[in-house]
């Protein structure tokens, strides 16, 4: 039996704003559909999907996107300036650099540099 990623689905309080803040960091055009969801299909990317849901977020990920750019800094300054927020320094160890992101709801993602 063959399986083939269809969706990451995140859960959040705003999906109308929240996609709007992907779409603008990954690129596509933000859609909002029936009963509060809303996605995003990143050029080359996987569709994100924004559910709604009642409560915040209150623990840290388990499981979060990596997503690779060709210079860290760039990266941050330009994801600050649609609402998120950097977590800590910049860490670089043998497989490259990553720095640790939270979208305007605080889900954790990180920026990835060879």
């Amino acid at each position: 039996m063959r399986m083939r990623l269809n969706q990451i689905v995140v859960d959040c309080r705003d999906p109308h704003t929240l996609v709007r803040f992907w779409a603008a960091l990954l690129g596509g055009d933000p859609v909002d559909r029936a009963l509060g969801w809303s996605h995003v299909e990143p050029p080359g990317g996987v569709r994100m999907s924004f559910q709604p849901v009642p409560e915040v977020k209150s623990v840290k990920n388990r499981l979060h996107l990596d997503i690779e750019v060709e210079s860290i800094e760039p990266a941050v300054a330009r994801a600050r300036s649609l609402g998120a927020t950097r977590i800590g320094e910049t860490v670089t160890d043998e497989q490259g650099s990553f720095q640790v992101m939270a979208d305007p709801e605080g889900n954790e993602f990180c920026f990835v540099s060879a």
